[in-house]
């Protein structure tokens, strides 16, 4: 499985990005995907998670109500829409996929900046 992040970039406090994310490869494998991030000096986090089907999601307290996670198993894609974004918010974004077997994969991440 290989996974491809897109939509990151700069946008002022209290905007808007979406950030996408393309799976490729045995795509047929994967079952939960997730978006996690991670700040200079910080671990990495899980930031909002979807199951296989999309019928359920979660998200960090940090990010709820603000941020959305959303699937769409017929073009292999996943998306994190993020509003009322914040300088806290900076990080780098990355895609995560559970496959079957419950290994892991991971893209190669986007950057998110977010200016106060």
């Amino acid at each position: 499985v290989q996974l491809v992040e897109s939509g990151g970039g700069l946008v002022q406090a209290g905007g808007s990005l979406r950030l996408s994310c393309a799976a490729s490869g045995s795509t047929f494998s994967i079952n939960a995907m997730g978006w996690y991030r991670q700040a200079p000096g910080k671990q990495r986090e899980l930031v909002a998670g979807i199951t296989s089907d999309g019928g359920s999601t979660n998200y960090a307290d940090s990010v709820k109500g603000r941020f959305t996670i959303s699937r769409d198993n017929a073009k292999d894609t996943m998306s994190l829409q993020m509003n009322s974004l914040k300088p806290e918010d900076t990080a780098v974004y990355y895609c995560m996929a559970i496959v079957r077997l419950g290994n892991r994969y991971w893209g190669q991440g986007t950057q998110v900046t977010v200016s106060s």
